[in-house]
């Protein structure tokens, strides 16, 4: 009898909605397998179900390349696991409310404490934040596991040692082995502990196929459309619809030289951004570079035609189309005119010739490719 999961995405491929790829098939023999393992590991009735106390199960990291299916089969595996108590986020927003509850816990009077916590005693954040997490799931599936942050880094290898010895199992997708999270980090000897650990508390299984779904699918509907008129705002909204999937708006909140950047409507590697909220307020390169590091695909929506009486706009267009460009993000755009008529005429025009060259190659197939 075939499992949930090997039902679920069985019956995808034949509706069509997946293609059948032999690069995710380790993938889903590993989740099922782990799924099997959360099964055998549930509590029985009464007096087994009350002294029964979860293990950590070995779970399962994706590794690969965008596009590849890693968030699909993650999100399936979410989907159809009777699991009792689950948890499905981005890592990064995982670790925003990870530093809000230790902040927390070192302003809270015992009281306050008491009431987010259950408990009050001690300095250290560490063991009250980890019952707090593994009370309100027992398996956690993080989409884009990345480690960037040194304050992250640094609480990374107690926290999950604690949540691990609280029976929590963890499931994530990536775009770096275990070995090569936060690669040049600042004290990286001091998180090396943690890369130990995870490697011996999940799977890793590599899906380096040659598809790039996400990539397919930008190849096909393209990545300029102009003039802004309904049939191209249908594209585009549609487009952005299509690379969302199922995922949701989490909105990403970005730290720059200490000012906080937020930025609504953005899930994942993917960033949904209108002109106005990038180019006419006060950002600057340190800004655009950050977005540019932290985003693989940005809709940049609502480009106008530009002139002299805009040029503080088109100069924040020109060091964002830069910062994107170095980056080689995927930039997918909604704009009055075609790249080379965007600054046609007047005193600014010349400068913005390599913008609009860098944005033609931008939408080209070798770019697209190149990722």
């Amino acid at each position: 009898m075939a499992s949930p999961l090997q039902s679920a995405y069985d019956a995808r491929v034949s509706a069509g909605v997946i293609r059948p790829d032999p690069a995710q098939a380790a993938a889903l023999q590993a989740l099922i397998r782990l799924d099997a393992d959360l099964a055998a590991d549930r509590p029985g009735r009464g007096l087994k179900k009350m002294f029964h106390r979860p293990e950590a199960q070995r779970g399962v990291y994706l590794i690969g390349p965008v596009g590849r299916g890693k968030s699909m089969l993650m999100d399936l595996f979410f989907e159809t696991t009777q699991a009792p108590s689950k948890r499905r986020t981005h890592f990064h927003v995982f670790m925003g409310e990870i530093h809000r509850l230790i902040d927390a816990w070192r302003k809270g009077d015992p009281a306050a404490r008491k009431a987010r916590f259950g408990q009050h005693k001690g300095d250290d954040p560490i063991v009250p934040v980890a019952d707090v997490v593994a009370g309100e799931a027992r398996l956690l599936c993080f989409d884009e596991f990345q480690v960037t942050d040194i304050a992250d880094a640094m609480i990374l290898g107690r926290l999950f040692e604690a949540l691990f010895a609280r029976g929590v199992t963890l499931v994530a997708t990536s775009n770096r082995l275990p070995d090569d999270l936060y690669k040049n980090g600042i004290n990286r000897q001091l998180f090396l502990p943690f890369i130990d650990l995870l490697k011996t508390k999940v799977e890793v299984v590599t899906i380096a196929g040659p598809n790039d779904y996400r990539l397919d699918r930008l190849r096909a509907a393209g990545t300029w459309f102009s003039p802004i008129d309904p049939d191209n705002r249908r594209q585009f909204d549609g487009l952005w619809r299509e690379m969302l999937g199922p995922e949701e708006e989490t909105g990403e909140t970005l730290e720059v030289l200490g000012r906080k950047v937020h930025f609504p409507h953005a899930a994942g590697g993917l960033l949904r951004a209108s002109f106005a909220s990038l180019c006419a307020v006060a950002l600057g390169p340190n800004d655009y570079v950050a977005l540019a590091e932290r985003f693989h695909t940005v809709f940049l929506d609502g480009i106008p035609k530009l002139g002299p009486n805009r040029r503080e706009e088109a100069r924040r267009l020109v060091i964002l189309v830069d910062a994107l460009y170095e980056a080689r993000t995927r930039l997918i755009v909604l704009a009055e005119a075609e790249p080379t008529k965007l600054y046609p005429e007047g005193d600014g025009s010349f400068e913005f010739e390599r913008t609009a060259s860098r944005l033609q190659e931008m939408r080209s197939a070798d770019w697209l490719n190149d990722r």
